[in-house]
């Protein structure tokens, strides 16, 4: 599928979708039926799954440039070049090295996790391009809710191995697999590394969330 076919399947995917922060998109002159949807190159080997957009991803039409995002852009600057990223320019052009995707590519009202429904109704479109898009094996999942996305839609085997392996305490270090599938049925394993999610309200995981990427980009062997 290519990027405009797939737009459009997204656009009428998101016809009377409720719960969309239709005031942001309208405070930035944005249609709230485009997607914000995975960016990057097709060959670059490590990808981040994140949530959903926010009221910044809304206005650039870019994953992850937001509070959050710059905290994932601003680690990634500092592992590959050894020095503070410097603007908000430095923080594109980093994260044209990797591949970025959300569960679902619409901002919801008060930034709360879309419901399993709405995730479910988008899955299918966002394993495609992850598939399709995207010829790299390992992601790194940001939060429980893009981490447990890739129980959606899964035999109830996989959704346990998940789960339980969500429920260990090393798993901020550790990875497991899963297969992925797109629409027409082409299957890939993908290695999910996952990390807590990088927003300031994650109080727990806040301040160390830095070191622990950097110990995944160290683990993934990413370098410049």
């Amino acid at each position: 599928m290519g990027d405009r076919k797939r737009r459009a399947a997204f656009r009428e995917e998101a016809q009377g979708l409720e719960g969309v922060d239709l005031e942001v998109y309208e405070a930035f002159g944005r249609d709230p039926l485009e997607p914000v949807i995975g960016q990057g190159e097709p060959d670059v080997p490590v990808a981040f799954f994140g949530r959903d957009p926010g009221r910044d991803e809304v206005q650039h039409q870019m994953p992850f440039i937001g509070a959050g995002g710059q905290k994932v852009r601003t680690t990634l600057y500092k592992h590959l070049y050894k020095k503070e990223m410097p603007d908000f320019e430095a923080s594109v052009e980093v994260g044209k090295r990797f591949f970025w995707a959300n569960t679902v590519p619409y901002k919801p009202l008060g930034n709360k996790a879309w419901s399993m429904k709405v995730k479910k109704r988008f899955q299918p479109l966002i394993a495609d391009l992850l598939i399709k898009s995207w010829n790299g094996s390992d992601i790194i999942t940001l939060g429980r809710e893009a981490f447990l996305w890739f129980a959606i839609n899964q035999p109830r085997e996989v959704k346990q191995q998940l789960e339980a392996f969500w429920a260990q305490e090393n798993r901020f270090g550790t990875a497991t697999s899963v297969m992925v599938t797109a629409l027409d049925g082409t299957q890939r394993e993908l290695r999910l590394h996952p990390l807590p999610h990088p927003s300031p309200l994650n109080a727990t995981w806040y301040k160390r969330f830095p070191e622990l990427l950097a110990a995944r980009l160290k683990q993934l062997k990413v370098r410049k």
